[in-house]
């Protein structure tokens, strides 16, 4: 993080904050989320309707056949060659009968393992929302605003993923990460301040872009692709918005966080600290099974 010369006396807080530009901010996270959570529900009720329909399927009637694919795709997917590579082989109507054939899939334990990352989201930001730091009456506005939003916009991508899952034939997934669960709760008795929170909210967004963005080339159509990739863009944009503000809040700049923003009191890294990465990394990805369902 770079710090912000703005002045001020370390560990002031400032008195106003842009009310517009805070508008501005939440809607602008909130086109994008509705955006991705539109065309993504749209593309996949077509694959679910595709796949349901007979005369699309190469073999509707050859059980022996669904089975093999099955196999196939389960076997590809453990080499690490993906589901999309069976999906090109196989069809993509066979891939999706056998997916909803049995909750073990490998596209079922992905969409489990996503669900239980957003639950884990919503969780942390409603517990987050309880310290008066963040939700009470005397909290930075800005930070207040955008944990009630972006938590509101995880329980969205949790209902999508688990709806996904259940349409080809798994379980809903409500319990959180476990892994991460149990990062959050060591976290949560250590936190001082909106700056603890903002760290912790930032690699939440983090591990859900990245495995998401991994997702893209694991799963078998390419309407979960369109899920993913467009859920994935949102978390980005999470974690972009917790970057930018973690530097003002360290700078003790909060107020500085407005659209448009005051270009002359910003720093020189103002425009790059979002966006640390050229092309988005996977190595936080969570393995696909992390949150699935036996």
């Amino acid at each position: 993080m770079h710090d912000v010369p703005t002045g001020k006396k370390e560990g002031a807080v400032p008195d106003t904050v842009d009310t517009r530009g805070l508008g501005e901010l939440t809607e602008a996270s909130e086109d994008l989320h509705s955006d991705a959570m539109r065309q993504s529900r749209t593309a996949f009720d077509a694959y679910v309707e595709s796949a349901a329909d007979p005369a699309r399927d190469p073999a509707p009637h050859d059980q022996a056949a669904r089975d093999q694919a099955a196999r196939e795709r389960a076997g590809r997917f453990r080499r690490g060659r993906g589901p999309a590579v069976a999906a090109g082989l196989a069809g993509a109507g066979v891939v999706a009968m056998a997916a909803r054939a049995s909750a073990a899939t490998p596209d079922v334990a992905i969409l489990q393992t996503a669900a239980s990352i957003e639950n884990l989201a919503v969780g942390t930001y409603s517990t987050a929302l309880t310290l008066p730091f963040i939700g009470g009456s005397g909290a930075n506005a800005v930070v207040k605003a955008f944990a009630t939003k972006t938590m509101s916009q995880h329980a969205d991508h949790a209902k999508a993923f688990n709806a996904a899952a259940v349409k080809l034939g798994g379980k809903a997934q409500t319990n959180p990460d476990p892994k991460y669960a149990k990062i959050v709760e060591a976290a949560v008795p250590t936190i001082k301040g909106p700056a603890d929170v903002v760290a912790l909210a930032t690699t939440l967004e983090d591990v859900a872009a990245q495995t998401y963005t991994r997702n893209v080339g694991l799963v078998g159509s390419a309407e979960l692709r369109q899920l993913f990739g467009s859920v994935a863009a949102v978390e980005a944009q999470h974690r972009a918005i917790l970057l930018a503000v973690a530097a003002l809040l360290k700078g003790n700049a909060a107020d500085l966080i407005t659209l448009p923003p005051p270009a002359a009191k910003l720093p020189a890294a103002a425009g790059s600290v979002g966006f640390p990465d050229a092309f988005y990394p996977t190595r936080m990805a969570s393995p696909s099974t992390e949150g699935a369902l036996a």
